[in-house]
């Protein structure tokens, strides 16, 4: 069986995808708006040594495998394929044609991928140390990088967009406001932002609502820009980012907590502690808008150690259902008042972001490299799919901390439409 046939039968015939390999077989339709082009022994070995997305991840990035054609696209067809689709003869019909040595080889993963063994050296998951690394692997990439594929706003997070046709940078505007508003946020209060990222809401919170404002990142490049920002923008006595652990934030007395897109960081084991240390940085009559991406139900896996997103993009990453933050932070004392799912937002997010470095694309890779550009590439496109498909979904949940008569100091109504 001819290699490209292989993947044909793999993919499926109807997937209107063309297949090349390096033995020179061909498969699939001529008219074929996408390609898939194979080509060395090294992308089997990939496979060989890791059967389904890593193996096909690390033959991308590595540059054995390339795409002829949108990526999104690619993925969106492709997104529950596996090497199980091929019947046991099948299987070994391929292994004759193929030989041994592409199926023995041994090759290393990519420089991209982050080393099991090293982490392990840094502690067991979620120890500072490790947590310190796990971040840095993936936030202190490149600033420059991060401005090509975030745009102006530094927004690492699922915007909201008003309107179908809004930009970007409109999208993550009114996020950060939607946050302001759900926190209440008035001139003179108190914010602290955990895993504050490039300083956005930080910025907004001390520019448009006149509060005074902490964030805090565990990567030193994104607090380095943040603060520079904060300078140029004239926020020093409102506005603040340090390079520190959320952990280690001696402030108390807060009139609100944001935490947007750290909650995936936290691991499950952790998290009754997260919420009840931001519990405790709270004021009676304080709130907390707990942001981030989350499983459909509770029946998934929250880890998946040997996932592409674990390896290249977010190691050890973890994420829950809705339901059961909701119930953690309940159990701590948070009486909560909204929630919402933004999914769909995300995936217009992501769909921006892939524009962008489209746009952008041979000055990223100047920047980063081909390797990592490839991650970024295929990260957010297959997490367009993952968003459109619900795989995953982006949770809002707004919790108040009761003071000591029951009372939330919540209006009956909102004053504002939410989204």
């Amino acid at each position: 069986m001819a290699l490209a046939t292989i993947f044909e039968k793999i993919v499926g015939s109807d997937a209107n995808i063309s297949f090349m390999a390096y033995d020179g077989s061909k498969a699939g339709p001529d008219g074929a708006d996408l390609g898939i082009e194979v080509k060395s022994p090294i992308a089997v070995a990939y496979l060989a040594q890791a059967p389904g997305e890593l193996g096909l991840a690390r033959a991308y990035i590595s540059g054995h495998i390339d795409v002829h054609g949108d990526l999104y696209t690619l993925l969106d067809r492709m997104w529950n394929i596996t090497t199980n689709d091929l019947t046991t003869s099948e299987k070994l019909s391929a292994v004759r044609s193929l030989g041994v040595k592409p199926l023995l080889m041994r090759v290393p993963p990519p420089p991209q991928e982050v080393r099991q063994s090293a982490l392990a050296r840094l502690g067991s998951r979620h120890a500072k140390q490790r947590d310190a690394e796990a971040i840095h692997h993936h936030y202190d990439v490149s600033n420059r990088f991060y401005r090509w594929v975030l745009g102006p706003s530094m927004a690492y997070t699922c915007a909201t967009y008003p309107e179908q046709d809004a930009t970007l940078e409109e999208a993550q505007y009114t996020k950060f406001d939607l946050v302001a508003k759900k926190l209440g946020l008035k001139p003179g209060m108190r914010l602290l932002d955990v895993g504050c990222g490039w300083g956005g809401m930080v910025i907004h919170a001390a520019k448009h609502y006149g509060v005074k404002a902490l964030g805090v990142t565990l990567s030193r490049q994104q607090a380095e820009w943040a603060q520079k920002a904060i300078a140029e923008a004239g926020l020093q006595d409102l506005a603040e980012v340090r390079f520190m652990d959320y952990r280690d934030v001696r402030e108390t007395g807060f009139d609100a907590v944001s935490s947007i897109g750290l909650t995936e960081h936290i691991g499950k084991d952790n998290v009754p502690s997260y919420f009840e240390f931001l519990y405790g940085k709270l004021k009676p009559g304080g709130r907390l808008l707990n942001h981030c991406i989350t499983r459909p139900t509770g029946k998934e896996k929250t880890f998946n150690k040997g996932g592409f997103i674990n390896r290249y993009v977010f190691p050890d990453g973890e994420l829950e259902s809705v339901g059961w933050l909701v119930r953690q932070m309940e159990d701590i004392g948070f009486e909560i008042r909204h929630e919402e799912n933004l999914r769909e937002h995300y995936a217009k997010t992501l769909r921006h972001w892939c524009d962008n470095l489209d746009a952008n694309w041979d000055d990223a890779v100047q920047e980063v490299g081909m390797g990592t550009a490839r991650v970024w590439a295929l990260y957010m496109a297959g997490c367009i799919v993952g968003f459109e498909r619900n795989k995953v979904q982006l949770h809002q949940v707004l919790g108040v901390k009761l003071d000591d008569d029951g009372r939330a100091g919540v209006p009956l109504r909102p004053s504002v439409t939410w989204p």
